[in-house]
């Protein structure tokens, strides 16, 4: 797929091997694997499930976790799901592209939650503000019970160090508010009807305990989840 993408990358290549980049890497890894975990364990109780990709990008984590019967919803910006769809093959049955702004809630018309549901967003909340995330969450509980949502957040401190950072590499700037969580269990507690639960991303799911990951790495993802304080949250619709 990068090859087929008209982008240098000879600039971040440079980079490939420095002890910085390589916890990036980890890191967007960790996060990918944790809410799979998720998915796939949902999907356990509702195989036939719909996998909602929030914010999909050119991410495909809804095949990785295809079990052959769940279905799969893609959404993003048109723009974005018009590159998407010439460089990614959509499976013509359980498989759709959504084009449409996720803070527009009319693509949940779109959505089938008749056999379950989940939703996630993988570094997509970061760009809100809080009530916009609130206002989705409430509504996505409203229209499926019994479907969940997973999704990532930092800390107040993790948005300064980090967020701002990125943002710049980025060159974006327009972005209003930025949506952070330094509590998940009490600060999401939104309604009576969503159950909250989380765990910590780097090391909440794995231990990273493999002899590829060095030691300085797995010391940075303790600071990560205790001091950036970084969180993987589930919101169960009940």
């Amino acid at each position: 797929m990068c090859e087929r993408l008209d982008y240098d990358f000879s600039e971040l290549e440079k980079s490939n091997n420095s002890f910085l980049y390589e916890f990036g890497s980890l890191e967007a890894a960790m996060r990918q694997l944790d809410i799979m975990w998720e998915i796939k364990e949902y999907l356990k109780k509702r195989p036939r499930a719909t996998i909602v990709n929030l914010g999909c990008g050119l991410d495909d984590t809804g095949k990785a976790c295809d079990n052959g019967l769940c279905r799969v919803m893609n959404v993003d910006f048109p723009d974005v799901i018009s590159v998407r769809k010439q460089l990614i093959i959509e499976r013509c049955c359980r498989e759709k592209n959504v084009a449409c702004d996720i803070k527009d809630h009319s693509w949940m018309d779109k959505a089938d939650g008749s056999d379950g549901i989940i939703f996630f967003a993988a570094g997509v909340f970061h760009y809100f503000t809080i009530y916009e995330v609130k206002s989705m969450v409430l509504e996505l509980s409203k229209r499926f019970p019994g479907g969940c949502l997973v999704f990532d957040s930092v800390g107040k401190l993790g948005l300064k160090l980090m967020m701002k950072t990125a943002l710049k590499n980025m060159d974006i700037s327009n972005v209003k508010g930025l949506f952070y969580v330094n509590n998940p269990k009490r600060e999401l507690n939104w309604s009576k009807n969503i159950r909250v639960t989380s765990r910590n991303y780097m090391l909440g799911y794995y231990d990273m305990k493999s002899p590829n990951i060095r030691f300085s790495h797995r010391l940075l993802a303790w600071i990560a989840d205790r001091v950036i304080k970084m969180s993987i949250n589930r919101m169960d619709f009940v």
